[in-house]
């Protein structure tokens, strides 16, 4: 009799440990699809912002290498500083539930192994950066240029063409780190049935 009230004992004791490790699970998922949420939105604004940039970048372009070069001068100052800014276009993940999971062993409660995948898929993306060009005005009056040869333009445009590229290849890296973000998601909805 003692033995059947010790193995009920722990039977029960484990069913318990059970139900508590699943909701913990639940609220866990809960938190990383929010995380997640908060990242695609951000995501899709800084990818909005780099084809803003580019589209600065062309017409910064497209006016330096115009004819009439000195009747665009404002507009050029307002590109050029505008371009230049890089205030709040760094992605930074929300991995505070990532990091709970890592420090406190809990990874061990997602039980559902597409899920675990996902989540370190996406995890590769983390340390991408970004620029933003905050808003700014066109400066006053018309502002002269600074004088610059053929052979500076020309340097000058090969710069241009490389920040373009830059600007380009990280909004094309946000653009598949907002897919996989959207993929995990779906996971997320589709496994734990959340919304």
């Amino acid at each position: 009799m003692l033995f059947l009230a010790v193995t009920l004992g722990f039977f029960v004791e484990n069913q318990r440990e059970h139900l508590v490790e699943h909701q913990r699970e639940k609220q866990f998922v809960q938190s990383l699809f929010n995380d997640i949420k908060a990242d695609t939105a951000n995501l899709d604004r800084i990818i909005n912002a780099r084809t803003k940039k580019e589209h600065a970048l062309d017409s910064l372009s497209y006016l330096m290498n115009n004819d009439s070069v000195k009747e665009f001068t404002k507009q050029i100052y307002f590109y050029a500083v505008s371009i230049a800014r890089t205030l709040p276009y760094r992605f930074v993940a929300n991995d505070g539930t990532i990091q709970q999971l890592k420090n406190s062993g809990a990874f061990r409660l997602i039980r559902k192994r597409s899920v675990v995948d996902s989540i370190f898929d996406a995890l590769v993306f983390n340390p991408i950066l970004d620029e933003n060009a905050g808003v700014i005005g066109l400066p006053a009056g018309k502002p002269a240029l600074q004088p610059y040869s053929k052979r500076e333009l020309y340097e000058w445009n090969y710069r241009l063409y490389g920040i373009k590229a830059i600007n380009m290849a990280n909004r094309r890296d946000l653009r598949s780190l907002l897919q996989q973000a959207k993929n995990l998601l779906l996971i997320l909805k589709d496994e734990y049935h959340l919304e």
